[in-house]
């Protein structure tokens, strides 16, 4: 590998603010239209994402938008082995979710060039930290699903160069169908039952992913999902781990959001007793592990 791979890579990583303008300033890339993803021809579709995406196979076309959120717009498209959902991540400096630096805390970072370009948010910088925030979810979508966890399965990887290809779309496996889509548990009506039971599982989930060494840094009914009886827990790219030294307090954040978004499906509870309540279950059964073929 050529030795200044790294310097070509941060190429006006360290640049002050004052001498950025140096550099070609280009639109940023937000919520995509949904024109912009689909075509007759592929050739026309005007989003380069997109464009790669189906000229390496992953997809074959984008069929409707599912979901706009603060950091990313979520996609139904087809693909070789069925539906898949693409996570489409809009540019950092266009997101109304920009600063990750509590979730980032405890990370190492071994070259000073990147860590600097990262931490001040220089034009690579922003770049790498994309490609980062991508690439993570990846990672933690791949882990909790060979640990059993009810996620949704990533149909990228868990090679690391796999990943980065896709970047910035993370694609996994559409829970529901094209016609059903599962929503999230706040959109849900549910029954005393079966909230009950999304609440039981839910908790569970919560101990799971603590027993891992995870906090969520997001939990709650709008990043879970309800299919066929079954919560799904989704939205992985703020996870942290215990290296973290906000780790006790994202955990603690991610009880009473959960404690607080069940309330209108009937549960009456709070942080503190849900927090006590993970921490029993982490003791407990764990769930099975999947088998992940070549």
């Amino acid at each position: 590998m050529n030795a200044h791979w790294l310097d070509a890579e941060l190429e006006g990583a360290d640049t002050t603010p004052e001498r950025r303008s140096k550099f070609r300033k280009k639109k940023l890339l937000g919520r995509r239209k949904l024109d912009d993803l689909t075509a007759e021809d592929p050739d026309g579709i005007a989003d380069d994402t997109i464009r790669r995406l189906i000229d390496t196979g992953h997809i074959s076309e984008i069929v409707a938008e599912l979901k706009s959120g603060k950091e990313a717009t979520a996609y139904v498209a087809h693909g070789p082995r069925g539906p898949v959902l693409v996570k489409l991540y809009r540019e950092l400096e266009a997101r109304s979710f920009r600063n990750d630096a509590v979730y980032r805390e405890g990370q190492v970072v071994l070259d000073e060039r990147a860590k600097r370009a990262m931490q001040g948010r220089t034009k690579k910088g922003l770049e790498m930290l994309q490609a980062d925030w991508v690439s993570a979810e990846y990672a933690h979508l791949w882990t909790l699903w060979r640990a059993g966890l009810n996620v949704p399965e990533p149909l990228v990887g868990p090679n690391v160069k796999a990943c980065a290809e896709t970047v910035p779309a993370v694609l996994m496996r559409l829970i529901g169908t094209e016609d059903e889509v599962a929503p999230r548990l706040s959109e849900a009506r549910l029954t005393p039952a079966e909230a009950h039971s999304a609440w039981q599982q839910s908790v569970q989930g919560l101990a799971d992913l603590l027993r891992l060494g995870y906090a969520h840094g997001d939990y709650s009914t709008y990043n879970l999902l309800w299919w066929e009886n079954t919560v799904i827990i989704i939205d992985f790219p703020q996870l942290t781990t215990r290296q973290n030294p906000n780790f006790s307090e994202l955990l603690r954040r991610d009880a009473q959001s959960l404690a607080t978004s069940f309330r209108k499906h009937g549960v009456q509870t709070d942080g503190e007793a849900t927090l006590r309540e993970v921490q029993r279950l982490v003791r407990g059964k764990v769930p099975e592990p999947r088998i992940v073929l070549p």
